[in-house]
């Protein structure tokens, strides 16, 4: 391993980390579109400055072995046969693995994986005729310019500056070949000569391999030439200068050519020699990503236009998630600080009703509370991103096992745009390879399969997302053979897991639950891709940490739908509080559909279940508190009925008392003082008082579980002992301050 020791080359090195990431995923996503567009020039082209991107600021970083194989990947692209290569992204998709096994070894210490394969197969693009005699052919890739090569926007930006009485210049510029930054290098060359002129054209793209080596301006401008190829001059970064009269400025201000030398060709390989250079140098390819670089396209006029996308890029900063998460633990706090001076100072009002400050107090405290409430919203929206980032895995991961299961599967998504709070975002990415690999595996059917039953033999998979209320929703669906209810309950049954009787009498929801059972699978052999049960619990199980819920919709012959439903963020939420046995609880107010009051003659038993007839609903009922004893003046009993919603269902939670709503921040619990999975976490009061977050979904299993034992009325009750161990670990922990 080749890593230097200065604390510049690690802070380097953690820079490089973070973005090979969007190099690996762009390499993944243009291989795919190669396999969908076999010879495709320019496709091979955006893989070849990809590469080559990854290969200088991996050189940059000292991380010889991932910059020599990138190196030896890209000589290849260059080749004019490489596009005609049948195997090109079948060999592209293996060196996207291959890197991305080499960059994990390099931060993790371990040995670097073997790459003899992928040589080979790189080996493989050189070895036909074609290759051999394209390199005998290759020359120069620079061309003269001449009138037809100008778009019609060009040629009306040059007519402007004529009118204007300006002089027209084709300025050309070699890069330097030992500047380690040559798409900055552009930049800067433009910038400079801005000052005295300009810019009407940019050529070649920033995209293109070419870009690299020179970069090209019609430029107008009142100047001389010796003049513009003084501006030009830039030690380290501008090597030969070429400036040539295209149009004379008005007579008085006519100007003679400076004599410049002339352009040498263009080296065959200048980005091998670029490297070597950049390796030798151990200076940075690029300070900044290569796709964060301003990318000037054909025609820019004005001058000022150039500059806006480097302008742009200037005011984006890359933060670690850590540190915002910092900043939302302290907005966090001073929520809780907020709410102990609203305490104090109700205390307060009660005991001085006519104390004149009363009213002084309160302005200051709804202005704090208003910039907190616009802190939080903005720390919030920093930690937002869009599900394209998790979205953009997907093609990749659905063509693999689709080849595997001998598949033909197209990959539909919606709804990229959608923002998710980071934390969520990284929680549900494995949840979601599960469901997409389940969707390939097990809902769609072989082509031939598929042909017979009237369908298109290539399935579709469709991810989407969409915000529903303060909630997001993202759907993974198929279009394949559907799950059926009978065949679920019927292989539970082989499993082990119910009886017959159970099966007979569970709904078709209930069985779409035993899917999620840890060790159930309905694959007949074991493979790579499915049949040993695991998957689907895991699912479940992240799921019920994020406090989401999924629900899953399936017609048998046409397809199935998964549709999670997570929340906006972790961190702060707003929620109802009450009273059970004089312990303090809390819900996502978002569960809760309707507050109600009723009496215990309302309240029914049905095969061991307590059911609330309310309002022409018959809800199953939750109970939290011990079993009321058994005597004529129960019936009578008035209750607190909250109707929450878990999923698609609905239930009737049984309450002592209210305390109202509050915005609570989220304290996360030891678990090894605070081990039970009912409670999603705690929170602080402005009071003190420690408030316990029900985890609504694991409740009602538990309650499902318990009844058919006899529990009777109370399932729950150990919550009760955990409320005085929480405020000790949050105390512990620090969590009043």
């Amino acid at each position: 391993m080749t890593n230097p020791p200065d604390e510049r080359g690690a802070e380097l090195r953690e820079l490089f980390f973070e973005t090979s990431q969007e190099l690996l995923q762009a390499l993944n996503e243009e291989s795919l579109k190669l396999e969908n567009h076999p010879g495709d020039e320019e496709i091979v082209r955006s893989i070849r400055r990809t590469v080559h991107t990854l290969k200088g600021d991996s050189a940059a970083c000292g991380l010889r072995e991932l910059s020599e194989l990138a190196h030896h990947f890209e000589d290849t692209l260059s080749l004019e046969s490489a596009a005609a290569h049948g195997a090109l992204a079948e060999i592209a998709l293996a060196a996207a693995d291959v890197f991305a096994e080499m960059l994990a070894a390099y931060q993790g210490g371990s040995p670097m994986p073997a790459t003899e394969s992928l040589r080979q197969k790189i080996d493989e693009l050189t070895a036909a005729p074609a290759a051999k005699k394209a390199r005998r052919q290759k020359k120069p890739v620079e061309r003269a310019r001449s009138d037809k090569d100008w778009t019609d926007a060009e040629k009306r930006a040059m007519a402007q500056a004529q009118a204007a009485g300006l002089g027209l210049y084709d300025i050309v510029v070699k890069i330097d070949p030992h500047c380690t930054m040559p798409i900055a290098a552009r930049q800067m060359i433009q910038n400079a000569i801005s000052q005295i002129g300009q810019v009407l054209v940019v050529r070649p793209d920033a995209k293109s391999a070419a870009a690299s080596r020179q970069v090209e301006f019609i430029f107008a401008s009142v100047q001389t030439q010796e003049q513009i190829a003084a501006k030009c001059r830039i030690p380290t970064i501008a090597g030969d200068i070429n400036v040539t009269l295209i149009q004379a400025a008005s007579p008085a201000r006519a100007s003679a050519r400076v004599a410049e030398p002339a352009a040498e060709p263009v080296p065959e390989h200048p980005t091998a020699a670029t490297t070597a250079d950049t390796r030798a140098s151990g200076t940075p390819a690029s300070a900044t990503p290569a796709p964060a670089q301003p990318a000037p396209t054909e025609a820019q006029a004005p001058a000022a236009e150039p500059s806006l996308p480097q302008a742009s890029m200037e005011n984006i900063l890359r933060v670690e998630a850590g540190r915002i998460d910092n900043v939302l633990n302290l907005v966090g706090e001073l929520i809780i600080g907020k709410s102990m001076l609203q305490q104090a100072f109700g205390e307060f009002s009660k005991r001085y009703p006519k104390e004149p400050l009363r009213g002084k107090f309160a302005d200051a405290m709804a202005f704090q509370a208003r910039v907190l409430n616009d802190l939080q919203r903005s720390v919030m929206k920093i930690r937002m991103v869009p599900v394209d980032q998790l979205f953009r895995r997907f093609p990749r991961i659905v063509r693999d096992v689709a080849r595997q299961c001998g598949r033909e599967v197209d990959l539909e998504l919606n709804g990229q745009e959608t923002d998710l709070d980071k934390g969520i975002l990284d929680a549900i990415a494995e949840p979601l390879t599960h469901l997409v690999r389940n969707a390939v595996s097990h809902g769609i059917e072989p082509a031939e399969q598929r042909r017979s039953q009237g369908k298109p033999p290539r399935g579709k998979i469709r991810l989407n997302a969409y915000h529903q209320g303060n909630q997001v929703v993202v759907e993974i669906g198929d279009d394949g053979r559907g799950i059926d209810a009978q065949k679920i309950r019927s292989k539970a049954i082989e499993l082990g897991m119910l009886t017959a009787e159970e099966a007979a009498r569970m709904s078709e929801a209930e069985s779409m639950d035993l899917i999620f059972r840890p060790g159930f699978s309905t694959a007949q052999e074991v493979t790579e891709v499915s049949g040993r049960g695991v998957g689907m619990d895991v699912v479940q199980s992240v799921l019920q940490r994020l406090k989401a819920t999924i629900q899953v919709e399936t017609h048998v012959g046409k397809g199935t739908t998964f549709r999670l439903k997570l929340p906006l963020t972790l961190a702060i939420i707003k929620a109802l509080m009450f009273w059970v046995e004089q312990r303090l609880y809390a819900i996502p107010l978002n569960a809760v559909s309707q507050i109600a009051r009723t009496i215990e003659s309302d309240v029914h038993q049905v095969d061991n279940y307590e059911v609330l007839h309310l309002r022409n609903q018959v809800l199953p009922l939750l109970r939290l508190g011990r079993p009321l004893a058994t005597d004529a003046d129960r019936r009578l009993l008035k209750l607190f009925v909250l109707v929450i919603n878990v999923g698609e269902r609905k239930y009737a939670l049984v309450v002592d008392a209210l305390e109202g709503e509050e915005e609570l921040v989220i304290k996360a619990l030891d678990e090894q003082t605070f081990a039970t999975d009912l409670v999603n976490g705690a929170s602080i009061l402005g009071n003190g008082k420690v408030v316990l977050i029900l985890n609504l979904l694991a409740v009602v299993e538990h309650v499902a579980r318990m009844r058919p034992e006899g529990a009777g009325l109370t399932n729950c009750g150990l919550l009760l002992n955990h409320a005085d161990r929480a405020r000790l670990a949050l105390s512990a922990a620090g969590g009043q301050a």
